[in-house]
């Protein structure tokens, strides 16, 4: 089977928005314009409690047939006998803007779905069994406007997150757990970390939640999350978050929403400090040299396969907590609006993330 990864979804996305010099001086508007849903939201029934019973909705589950996540670079492989349990919510694959959640049968969607898991959920298949539910996402837009219909849509896609992790608890037994996110799932991560994990036994399981791709406040969302920010490369049960920008980076596309709306603790999220783990350190606010990076995936030519290159990319947290990674790296057409190497958030550290995994679970079991 052809491995191809998410880079050509997303180059097809902006093809689509828009081309050449239009894009460039007007990325933001249009993707605005040609993404957000002009269709009411569509009211939907709840999963049922046992729904996630059925192998049928995950992408990826231990005993998953053509399992994407057991997906490995030449080199790498993935554990035989993972002790930890790795619960991984794929970010937005449904970019449709005629309806505002995607059907969960969507061939395109999961295909993408599917994608993602071999860039990003790979990078955890050493250090545990990984287990990535499809769920009735949020379709892209929903991510860049503040309409009800928006909030509508990423909450009945929390309630099928929701239902798969208590499926997910149920199977994994009582092995130490690993949480992974990126973008609308780091998202969902965050209600799931509120909801399930915060003032509960389950926090002393969490050997850590690595909420990628989606601004967490340090004082708008964090007090609410349960777990600390990560402040030593070995601390266990704490969360690590990164967004990545090449320079000069415009974050405008993800703040201009993200400040419109009050934190999980109620307060606002305007202005207010970002949590940025260093993903090549492991340790906040850092600064790290390319020479420090493990290993980039980067697809060949034909996009069938990848290669991970080490030395390419430094990293350093700057200003109010994003992760910046230098001059914009050549690494394709498939940068987001901003210098918004969005797409990228794993997979330019991909042999670092699997190093972090594998540190904080070897101190998490010696505590």
């Amino acid at each position: 089977m052809a491995r191809k990864f998410l880079y050509v979804v997303v180059v097809l996305i902006v093809l689509t928005v828009a081309a050449g010099f239009a894009f460039n001086l007007f990325g933001v508007q249009l993707t605005r314009w040609s993404m957000i849903p002009t269709a009411a939201f569509e009211p939907q029934a709840q999963v049922a409690a046992n729904a996630y019973a059925d192998p049928e909705l995950w992408i990826a589950r231990p005993d998953k047939p053509a399992n994407p996540a057991l997906w490995a670079p030449a080199g790498y492989y993935p554990s035989q006998s993972p002790e930890a349990a790795v619960f991984y919510i794929h970010p937005t694959s449904y970019m449709n803007r005629a309806r505002w959640n995607a059907p969960l049968d969507d061939q395109q969607a999961n295909a993408t779905a599917d994608l993602f898991l071999r860039g990003q959920a790979t990078a955890f298949n050493e250090a545990g069994a990984i287990w990535a539910p499809r769920y009735r996402q949020a379709t892209f837009g929903a991510f860049l406007t503040s309409k009800a219909e928006a909030e509508k849509a990423l909450d009945l896609a929390y309630g099928d997150v929701a239902a798969a992790f208590d499926q997910f608890l149920k199977e994994a037994g009582d092995r130490p757990i690993i949480l992974a996110g990126h973008s609308q799932g780091a998202y969902h991560l965050t209600r799931l970390l509120r909801d399930r994990i915060a003032g509960t036994p389950l926090a002393t399981r969490i050997v850590a939640a690595y909420v990628v791709g989606w601004p967490v406040s340090k004082t708008a969302d964090l007090p609410r999350l349960g777990l600390p920010e990560c402040g030593a490369a070995d601390q266990t049960r704490c969360i690590l978050s990164w967004q990545s920008f090449a320079e000069p980076a415009d974050p405008s596309l993800i703040f201009d929403t993200f400040d419109a709306t009050p934190g999980l603790t109620g307060a606002a999220r305007k202005g207010s400090a970002l949590i940025c783990t260093n993903p090549i350190t492991g340790t906040p606010n850092a600064a790290a040299p390319a020479s420090a990076n493990l290993g980039t995936l980067v697809p060949d030519a034909s996009l069938k396969n990848a290669t991970l290159q080490p030395g390419r990319i430094p990293a350093r947290c700057n200003g109010r907590g994003l992760l910046l990674i230098g001059s914009p790296p050549a690494l394709g057409g498939y940068v987001l609006p901003g210098n918004n190497y969005h797409v990228f958030d794993y997979s330019l550290f991909w042999a670092n993330v699997r190093a972090d995994a594998a540190r904080r679970l070897a101190a998490f079991r010696v505590q």
